[in-house]
């Protein structure tokens, strides 16, 4: 062991000792062991032999989470928002018209990343809480004939699920629209069919329903939107991300883009690799079960959902903050009293509900009975008015 050192002006940092947390809010999501020692392996080069079969491997598992046959199907080197930009920023070109929703936070991000890459961004309304009405979208293609039409598949901000997406992406289509989704919280929780939905172009994040750290980013583009992306008049203003510079990496050629986060291709390998031991349709419906337990234990403490049943998200369960309740100070005291995370309302939903995750390798009965447990005494010690123990009996009762 090299001696420690007896310069005064080095910083004096101790061991690294994170607190363990239950990770119950919009993410990240518990990591499975199997994942962390996936990532504590030795690293090899980003040109290793073994690393283009690892490569191989990992966009094969990909195609099958998002139930797609795309040749274009990667994890983009960044977090789930890198997959976002690459996806909208290559895809809208400067002055093409891209129609996106407003019922939601990342239907925001869409436009502005929209607007960055030079198109001209038409907005879809819905208010925060509801999905888009095919009507409206509809009416909207029809009016401004996009070239891109862009809608968030499961809204972490509201906890909304989208339904109807073939309805949807037939109205684009019929406009010769690109359909692009956000499933950053649906990809391996939530049903999710690229190609049977006609989606040309799907984003998603590591560290949601896949429960692996973020770094790695799920993306998927049809042969028609890969099309239009090699097709451009002028590059993508991103050089990293930059697919057709990507392409040349992560197509049959292999050679050198940059150096890619070898780790968590490794973690994002070993996460994908436990959906398809599970099988997806199995991986949909333990979510929707432990959710729905999760769903039935607030509600029989008295507690509300945000969202109608018809489109709750059960990756991500939106919880009215009762009357008189300030979402901070019982986030805060979750975290202290029983080192479980949840988070609150963000935009227009800020200070109205929580938001509850139920992903991945955090989807497990321990982990939603501890929640809804805890929620109940913290509320109830704060003054709210619920009913503790009958949410611990109805959350108990919907996982028998």
């Amino acid at each position: 062991m090299p001696p420690a050192s007896d310069d005064s002006s080095a910083p004096q940092v101790g061991e690294l000792t994170p607190p363990t947390r239950t990770l119950m809010g919009p993410g990240p999501s518990d990591v499975h062991p199997r994942v962390l020692r996936a990532m504590s392996t030795p690293l090899v080069g980003h040109l290793d032999p073994s690393f283009i079969e690892i490569m191989n491997e990992v966009q094969e598992l990909l195609r099958y989470a998002f139930r797609t046959d795309n040749q274009w199907t990667i994890p983009v080197s960044g977090t789930g928002s890198a997959s976002m930009e690459a996806a909208i920023g290559n895809v809208v070109e400067p002055e093409d018209t891209m129609l996106v929703p407003t019922n939601g936070y990342f239907g925001g991000r869409m436009a502005s990343m929209a607007r960055r890459a030079g198109g001209e961004v038409v907005e879809v309304d819905a208010p925060w809480g509801e999905p888009l009405d095919p009507a409206t979208v509809s009416d909207a293609l029809a009016e401004h004939d996009p070239d891109v039409f862009g809608f968030v598949h499961a809204e972490t901000s509201t906890g909304v699920r989208q339904p109807n997406v073939p309805e949807l992406t037939a109205a684009a289509h019929d406009h010769d629209a690109i359909v692009i989704a956000d499933t950053v919280t649906s990809l391996g929780g939530v049903e999710l069919r690229v190609d049977e939905w006609d989606i040309d172009v799907a984003y998603s994040g590591p560290q949601k329903c896949l429960s692996c750290p973020p770094g790695a980013s799920p993306l998927t583009l049809s042969d028609e939107a890969m099309e239009k992306v090699l097709s451009r008049e002028e590059p993508s203003r991103s050089w990293y991300l930059d697919l057709s510079l990507l392409e040349g990496y992560w197509g049959d050629e292999r050679a050198y883009h940059h150096t890619a986060p070898i780790t968590n291709v490794y973690s994002i390998r070993e996460a994908l690799r436990l959906v398809a031991e599970e099988g997806i349709e199995n991986r949909w419906a333990r979510h929707r079960r432990l959710a729905g337990a999760l769903k039935a234990g607030a509600e029989g403490m008295g507690l509300e959902m945000n969202p109608d049943d018809e489109y709750w998200l059960p990756s991500l369960n939106a919880v009215r903050v009762p009357d008189g309740i300030d979402d901070g100070e019982v986030c805060d005291e979750l975290l202290e009293r029983y080192d479980l995370e949840i988070a609150g309302g963000l935009g227009d939903l800020a200070g109205e509900i929580f938001r509850i995750g139920c992903m991945g390798y955090s989807a497990r009965p321990e982990n939603v009975t501890l929640l809804v447990a805890a929620l109940g005494d913290v509320l109830d010690d704060f003054g709210a008015d619920v009913d503790p123990d009958g949410g611990v009996a109805a959350c108990r009762e919907a996982l028998r």
